[in-house]
């Protein structure tokens, strides 16, 4: 990767929100404590200082009346960035959200543009319990006029936030706070990752992983595990699940023929489904077996540090059915 030095998930965004901020004064932030508190997990941090009250505007304790004015701000011409401090409370910006910025441009027949993005911070972990803890986003990606975006690593973080903040609809950019402090090689200055392009993080022949987000790590230690047996995984992660690059998908079930979906939401009525149903639709010749899922246990996120870890997949679980599947005993 040319030009590019080690950051952490957290300051690879950052970087990427100083960058378009600077590059077009029509960017702008809303949220709270976003200010000269940094926000709750520090992904603000110092924008306040360079851009002011004007650009990085603290609202109250009322998520969708300030999501509402960021709607009609991005219809007048600006590019907000709207932060919901967790991903749970993004239900209170749902009506604005669903309702109103998903269908703005088609029911004004294209005389508005929504520019506008929502970030959020979600990811079972770090005992926050049921209401600070979920992934929600199957909800997003289920609502036609919304682009939902899930980086798994600090330099697709920074490229897509870039690409979000220019794209002229609706994104929602979902952070797995448990990456924040994830470091890896960034390139510097601009750098734009396109929304819709799906991202070969393992080469492999036996099993394709696809994997959203964080689980994109569980699913890469999973085939370490998986290659001390023989078995060669590929580990695909969408970036996007909308739009979803489907051709992605084809390709590495055509060449594995068999595939498990990783996600860290409920697996019920989840994105694993609509990934395992969208290979099926398009790669059922190349299929040896039926396509596996893995997810959130359905039910809520437990305090309890006991019972928490064992809310999602780790890497041993996953190496262990991917390893049926191959053997053919699934």
């Amino acid at each position: 990767m040319p030009n590019a030095r080690p950051l952490s998930y957290r300051a690879a965004v950052l970087e990427a929100l100083f960058v378009e901020m600077r590059r077009d004064d029509a960017v702008i932030m809303l949220g709270e404590d976003i200010g000269t508190a940094g926000g709750v997990f520090k992904q603000t941090d110092g924008l306040f200082a360079e851009f002011g009250a004007a650009r990085i505007i603290d609202t109250p304790i009322s998520e969708s009346g300030a999501f509402g004015m960021a709607v009609g701000a991005a219809m007048a011409g600006q590019r907000p960035v709207f932060e919901v401090m967790f991903g749970d409370f993004i239900t209170l910006i749902m009506d604005q959200l669903v309702n109103q910025a998903a269908k703005l441009h088609y029911m004004s027949a294209g005389q508005f543009n929504v520019p506008i993005v929502v970030r959020t911070a979600v990811g079972i972990g770090g005992n926050l319990g049921p209401q600070h803890s979920q992934s929600l986003h199957a909800w997003l990606a289920h609502i036609p006029g919304l682009k939902v975006v899930m980086p798994s690593t600090p330099a697709d973080a920074k490229g897509l936030m870039a690409a979000a903040i220019r794209d002229d609809n609706p994104v929602v950019f979902f952070e797995d706070r448990m990456l924040y402090n994830m470091r890896g090689d960034v390139p510097d200055l601009e750098h734009i990752v396109p929304i819709g392009r799906a991202d070969v993080k393992r080469e492999g022949r036996d099993v394709s992983i696809i994997a959203v987000s964080r689980m994109v790590h569980t699913a890469l230690a999973a085939a370490d595990l998986l290659a001390k047996d023989d078995i060669s995984a590929e580990v695909l992660d969408p970036r996007s699940l909308v739009p979803l690059d489907i051709d992605a998908l084809v390709a590495s079930v055509k060449k594995t023929s068999r595939a498990i979906v990783v996600d860290g939401g409920h697996l019920q009525y989840g994105v694993t489904g609509e990934l395992a149903a969208t290979i099926s639709e398009h790669a059922f010749d190349y299929l040896d077996a039926p396509v596996l899922r893995a997810g959130s246990a359905d039910v809520p996120i437990p305090f309890s540090k006991t019972l928490e870890p064992l809310m999602l997949p780790d890497a041993e679980k996953l190496a262990q059915v991917a390893a049926a599947l191959v053997r053919g005993q699934r």
